[in-house]
């Protein structure tokens, strides 16, 4: 099989990995889908020569990521009933965000054959000391170096405003304190009282 038609055969499993997500029921079977998703994702990095975004894509998406949602999912045992009731009242505007997207791709992959010209470069095919990883690192730390570090400042400050939503006090529950437990006192907990002793009536 060539390389065009391995394309084709990714692309479709991803299309259907995509669909299947949206529309299973049970959100384990959802995230089960999602990685399969990511794995045929890998696959065409690997078509591209991008090894790197490849293992990338399937250490920190597959190995770590889908690992958290599954337990998530599997912990809370979250009811998704109620929110895939409007499914099929949205199923319009999905089909023709869908249709707009295929559109646009459409003509960037035949551009070519519509204008004359690609709108995109070809790349060329690199040589067996090409390193797409020191590639990869050279363009992000210098040409867009700056953009990379705004996305990052933006992941901080998304972090903060998780952990700060998440350490909110609740009237409803008794929180822990450590610091009082550790410097707690006999005195403090136990009182020792005095009762006259009782007769036994005859």
């Amino acid at each position: 099989m060539t390389e065009l038609g391995l394309f084709y055969v990714f692309g479709a499993i991803l299309v259907f990995a995509g669909g299947m997500v949206i529309t299973v029921r049970n959100p384990v079977h959802a995230a089960l889908f999602l990685v399969l998703a990511f794995f045929t994702s890998a696959g065409i990095w690997l078509l591209l020569e991008a090894e790197f975004l490849a293992i990338a894509l399937v250490l920190v998406y597959v190995g770590a990521v889908m690992v958290l949602f599954l337990f998530v999912v599997m912990m809370l045992d979250i009811n998704l009933a109620p929110l895939r009731e409007g499914f099929i009242r949205y199923l319009p505007v999905g089909a023709l965000v869908a249709a707009l997207v295929a559109l646009e791709l459409f003509l960037v992959v035949a551009s070519d054959r519509l204008f004359g010209k690609a709108v995109y470069p070809v790349p060329t095919a690199a040589g067996a000391e090409y390193s797409n990883t020191a590639e990869i690192g050279g363009v992000l730390y210098t040409t867009y170096v700056y953009p990379f570090e705004v996305a990052a400042v933006i992941l901080l400050v998304a972090i903060v405003a998780a952990i700060a939503l998440t350490l909110r006090r609740r009237k409803d529950v008794k929180p822990q304190r450590p610091e009082q437990q550790v410097r707690v006192r006999r005195g403090d907990r136990i009182r020792l009282v005095r009762m006259a002793p009782e007769k036994r009536g005859d």
